[in-house]
């Protein structure tokens, strides 16, 4: 068994990587079914199964909205990596003020790469909206954060999702818990890891 475990490129507070061996030893299913995951957060437990057929559901769109763009190709690891040396060499020279300016462009228009960018470079990786909807967690206070290697790790975790979605047939999904339960079949396998 290959216990190296690929980490994704969003942090969900709370992310299972220690626990993925163990979870791994644990899922008993067979190659047709579907893997069913109505709490996807981060994926790192699905992503490190591999299942060839998943539906990976969240309630909160930029997750779902990230991966569909690297399911599609529009997020590819050359777009991340140019948009992070940019970024990243603004948040050098700017530091909080640049952060604010890229949280305020998310909250007005959705990027996907505004969220990779926020969730790298606020503080602890936490993932927040208030009651309006918008992303307010504060800056991390890491001017540097984005340096070369950084980059390299975030860029090789988004490579390895698209090479998995080339070989697999995933589906991203924005909905409820019960919505996604709802769609499983008896020969599914349904991993739940409510927040």
């Amino acid at each position: 068994m290959n216990d190296k475990v690929f980490v994704p490129p969003i942090k969900i507070q709370g992310i299972k990587t220690k626990l993925v061996p163990l979870i791994k030893q644990s899922v008993i299913r067979n190659t047709e079914s579907v893997w069913v995951e109505p709490f996807m957060g981060s994926g790192v437990v699905g992503f490190n199964i591999a299942p060839k057929y998943a539906i990976f559901a969240d309630t909160n769109p930029h997750i779902i909205n990230f991966y569909n763009q690297i399911k599609d190709g529009t997020i590819t690891p050359f777009t991340v990596r140019t948009f992070l040396e940019r970024e990243g060499e603004l948040l050098a020279r700017d530091g909080g003020k640049h952060y604010y300016l890229v949280r305020d462009r998310f909250n007005n228009e959705h990027d996907p790469l505004d969220f990779l960018f926020l969730n790298r470079s606020c503080f602890n990786g936490m993932i927040r909206f208030n009651k309006e909807y918008a992303f307010n967690v504060p800056y991390g206070q890491k001017p540097q954060r984005f340096a070369k290697a950084y980059i390299t790790k975030i860029v090789n975790q988004v490579a390895h999702v698209s090479e998995l979605l080339q070989s697999h047939s995933w589906r991203f999904l924005c909905q409820s818990f019960d919505a996604t339960i709802a769609m499983a079949r008896q020969s599914d396998f349904i991993y739940c890891d409510p927040p």
